[in-house]
């Protein structure tokens, strides 16, 4: 069985996106706020626990997500289709 790439990247890129989106309002809602340097900030340039932040954050996990999911169903697909070897 092979994976549709698109499928799979498309998404792989809204399940991340979305999820970097809502962590963020969940947290602002909780916590309120906040513009210190955080795990996904050094890695996502531009975000922050705020609501510019959440959509900076949405974008970069969009295309975080697509890439992420494209990688794997290509590896997937190729790994399936590798000749069997008999033992």
């Amino acid at each position: 069985m092979h994976l549709n790439v698109r499928a799979v990247s498309i998404t792989a890129s809204l399940m991340w996106g979305l999820t970097i989106f809502l962590v963020t309002w969940w947290i602002i809602l909780f916590d309120g706020i906040s513009y210190e340097p955080t795990c996904i900030g050094m890695v996502y340039r531009g975000y922050s626990i705020s609501p510019v932040g959440s959509l900076v954050g949405l974008v970069w996990g969009l295309v975080d997500g697509f890439i992420g999911g494209l990688i794997f169903a290509w590896l997937y697909n190729r790994i399936a289709a590798a000749p069997k070897t008999a033992s």
